[in-house]
Parts: structure tokens; sequence; C-alpha cells
């Protein structure tokens, strides 16, 4: 057994769709980044690649490649699930995320985003946790003017050969 642990912060932009967790929430701003700049799938991401020794985001998906340009995170989780499995033999057991933000309102979405990560990863949604936090008006994020996502990840070693996804393969939707 391992555990990772996953970081990441976005400021708004004026454009686009916001997505956090795969969910789109409409009437907000879009994160920026290179790819959709959902801050909880690279949160995530990075806590996998963090628990199998592998690195960290930015060295498998950098920002300087028009590959990942406007991709759809989804794609990025479960491609580091992928790592994770052939390359140090681990497989997620749960998954917890944090989303401090003063903006927008998670509500109802976390059980979309729940779900969303749990399709990606194969998890069963009671091993799946979302939690929405405020910064109470402290810093970039308690203005409003950003969200920052914390993950903690719980792998084990793999039992079975895992079958790897393609990038076509991987659901391309997001709850709306």
């Amino acid at each position: 057994m391992r555990i990772g642990i996953g970081y990441d912060i976005h400021k708004f932009g004026t454009n686009g769709m916001l997505v956090l967790g795969g969910v789109e929430f409409a009437g907000q701003p879009r994160l920026l980044g290179h790819s959709d700049g959902d801050a909880v799938m690279h949160a995530v991401a990075d806590a996998i690649l963090g628990a199998a020794a592998l690195g960290d985001i930015g060295e498998h998906f950098p920002d300087t490649d028009d590959e990942w340009k406007d991709a759809d995170s989804a794609r990025i989780l479960a491609l580091a699930a992928g790592l994770a499995a052939e390359g140090a033999g681990l497989k997620p057991v749960n998954v917890d995320v944090n989303v401090i933000a003063e903006r927008p309102r998670l509500g109802g979405k976390k059980k979309d985003m729940r779900a969303r990560l749990a399709e990606i990863l194969s998890l069963p949604l009671d091993s799946v946790s979302v939690k929405a936090r405020t910064a109470e008006g402290l810093g970039p994020v308690g203005c409003g003017e950003a969200v920052e996502v914390q993950a903690v990840v719980l792998m084990e070693g793999v039992q079975q050969p895992v079958e790897k996804q393609t990038p076509s393969e991987i659901p391309n939707s997001r709850a709306p």
C-alpha cells in the first residue's frame, strides 16, 4: 500500500466553461490552464503519480506539449492511473479530495464529481470523497480569484493485470 498527495491551484479566466472533477459549472468562467484547467483531475493525477514514485503531471503531460492543449483532464487522469499500474504495479483504492474555493458552490455537484472520478478510476462510488471548503476570504482563493485542490490517494498492488485504456476508450463526457 502507498499513499500519494496531490495539489493544484488555477486562477479564473474570463472565457469558457468551468470544469471541476469532470463536471461543468454553467455561468462560471473557466480556470486558466494549458489543458481544460480541471484542478480536481490534476490533483488526483498528481497524487496517483506521487504514490507510484513516478514524478508529477508536469513531467508526463507538460504544458509545452501541444498534445495537452485544451485536453480533457479525464484523459490525463486515466493515463496517470495507467502509468501507475504499468510502471509501479499500483491501482487506486480510494480517493479523498478537498476543493477550496469561494466560488462556485459545489452543492449537489459533489455527487456528480465523485461519480466521474469513480468511473475514470474504476472505483466504487463509496471509495471516492469530494469535500468543499472555503478560504474564509483569505488570499487569492478567498478573494474568489482561484480554486485550490488537495487530493490524497491510497494505492495497492495490482493482483491481476490491469486492462490499459487507450485514450480513445476513455469516456469524454462531462456531467452538466
